[in-house]
C-alpha cells in the first residue's frame, strides 16, 4: 500500500501549480507527504473534512477548497484516506 500511495503522491505533486500534498488516515495520522507541508496538517485536514461532512451530509464526501491570496488548499476524502493539497496560482 505504501508504494502505491507514494506513486499517487508523486503524480499529484508533479501536476502544474501543485506545491505540496499530504495523505492521512481516518485517525488523522500522516501517511506520507511531499513538498512544503507540515505533517501536523493531517489532523487538521481530517477535522475540517469531518465538519464539512456534517454541513453537507448529502455530498459523500464534499471537497473543501480554501483560498488565501494566490494559494489554495484542497481537502478531499476518499474512503479511508484524506488528501490535503496545496496549489499556487501563477502570477
Amino acid at each position: 500500500m505504501e508504494q502505491s500511495l507514494e506513486k499517487v503522491l508523486n503524480d499529484i505533486v508533479s501536476a502544474p501549480e501543485t506545491t505540496a500534498c499530504l495523505f492521512a488516515n481516518k485517525q488523522g495520522l500522516c501517511l506520507c507527504t511531499k513538498g512544503k507541508i507540515s505533517s501536523e496538517m493531517a489532523g487538521i485536514g481530517i477535522a475540517i473534512s469531518e465538519q464539512a461532512c456534517k454541513l453537507e451530509p448529502n455530498l459523500n464526501p464534499p471537497t473543501i477548497c480554501m483560498y488565501s491570496g494566490n494559494r489554495r488548499c484542497i481537502i478531499q476524502k476518499d474512503g479511508e484516506i484524506t488528501g490535503v493539497l496545496y496549489k499556487q496560482s501563477p502570477n
